[in-house]
């Protein structure tokens, strides 16, 4: 079995997000970029199923600049297989990426794709559903935990009423969440080997998708700044003030 596992390149999770004196955007110049820690999760789980003997190679797919080579590097490291890089400077809404990862599984052939449920950055939540209806295929999200039994997908979820499970014929979309695993760290010696593992670079243009934006954004604030506790004298004044001021009582 063939597992395709899209990986995203964002800002470091340990990183303060800053708006741009313009408000046009985030600041990205010297900031620290990573893999987004859902598609860690999701290269996390498509090796695991590889070293249990259920898939046979992983593949890491990455849409956007040619930076985002030094991501899947890490996938690579982690123990994909091979990756592919999909390049472009354009800015990619989910509805392109989805259409982009859609092309690269025609040309692959994967039964199962393993994506984050979103990226840190955007919050979108959308790509790995818009892959499985421009594809045809089942889809389980939010996944805690995944098992693989001859071509049937049987996926642990998690839901506001505790655990539902669903039952999904391959080829299938999951789309993975916090507790489905802990990745492991990328080795040294595994760091160098990722370094001569093959990645391909496939220009945008040749999978023929247009992937001009749908939405426009108009401005990028900051939160508003949160203001300053204070003190009460006792136990009465708390009450008053959580009755007058807070009105929660």
């Amino acid at each position: 079995m063939k597992i395709l596992v899209p990986v995203k390149r964002v800002v470091d999770y340990n990183v303060k997000v800053r708006v741009k004196s313009d408000r046009s955007g985030v600041e990205l110049s010297g900031v620290k970029m990573a893999i987004n820690p859902f598609d860690e999760i999701s290269v996390e789980e498509a090796v695991r199923l590889k070293e249990a003997g259920t898939a046979t190679e992983v593949i890491a797919v990455s849409c956007g600049s040619a930076a985002s080579q030094e991501t899947l590097r890490t996938a690579l490291a982690m123990g994909a297989d091979r990756a592919i890089l999909v390049e472009t400077d354009a800015e990619l809404q989910p509805l392109a990426v989805g259409k982009l990862l859609k092309a690269v599984a025609e040309r692959e052939q994967p039964q199962l794709v393993i994506c984050g449920k979103q990226a840190i950055d955007d919050d979108a939540n959308q790509t790995g559903q818009i892959l499985a209806a421009l594809m045809g295929w089942g889809q389980a999200t939010f996944a805690s935990k995944v098992v693989v039994e001859g071509e049937t997908l049987r996926v642990t979820r998690e839901i506001d009423g505790g655990l539902e499970t669903l039952e999904l014929k391959l080829p299938a979309v999951v789309t993975s969440d916090l507790r489905l695993n802990e990745p492991r760290y990328a080795t040294l010696p595994n760091i160098m080997k990722a370094k001569k593992k093959p990645l391909d670079v496939i220009p945008v243009a040749d999978l023929g998708v247009d992937v001009a934006p749908r939405l426009r954004h108009t401005q990028y604030s900051e939160p508003p700044t949160r203001k300053a506790g204070i003190k009460v004298a006792d136990v009465a004044d708390l009450i008053a003030k959580l009755k007058n001021d807070a009105k929660v009582i």
